[in-house]
């Protein structure tokens, strides 16, 4: 399937996975890097709280994308590949529980290793960059092509989310 930039994004490939994940996995180990150099023990919070994240996420904001709604037993999208759907579907938009739930799932993914990074100025730097390349990179690939209309994040222009 060739995916144009003028259609909405229906369906992902593994490589697509793959390449947001390579691009996530640099703020993500730069900060257990960060928090690996002064406590093992911090860095091993960092990253349960990291798998709590995904958990909230998957929850409060996942459950409802049409990518988690459609049919299968398990996840096949840019975050989330061959994972089981642990939670039921629920689509529609989001409701205030789950804005506040992945609002805070976010700000603890990048507010709790602030602390370390701000001790590690080259980590500091390595991870902002890379942390704004990753968003970038989703809004300006995923968001202006998003199937998930309800998204408030969603910025695929009228002409693709009501054609004529």
């Amino acid at each position: 399937m060739i995916h144009s930039p003028e259609e909405l994004r229906s369906r992902y490939r593994f490589s697509d996975f793959l390449f947001y994940t390579c691009l996530l996995a640099v703020p993500v180990l730069t900060a257990a890097l960060a928090i690996l150099r002064h406590s093992v023990g911090w860095m091993v919070v960092y990253l349960v709280l990291a798998v709590a994240a995904s958990v909230l996420l998957l929850k409060f904001f996942c459950s409802r994308c049409p990518h988690y709604t459609r049919e299968g037993k398990t996840l096949k999208c840019i975050f989330f590949w061959g994972l089981p759907k642990f939670f039921p579907p629920r689509p529609g938009p989001l409701e205030t529980m789950d804005m506040a739930a992945s609002i805070f799932a976010a700000v603890l993914l990048l507010g709790f290793p602030l602390y370390w990074l701000a001790q590690e100025p080259g980590l500091l730097l390595v991870f902002a960059l890379s942390t704004a390349g990753f968003a970038a990179a989703v809004r300006r690939n995923e968001c202006s092509r998003c199937i998930y209309l309800e998204c408030p994040a969603n910025a695929a222009p009228e002409s693709l989310k009501h054609p004529e």
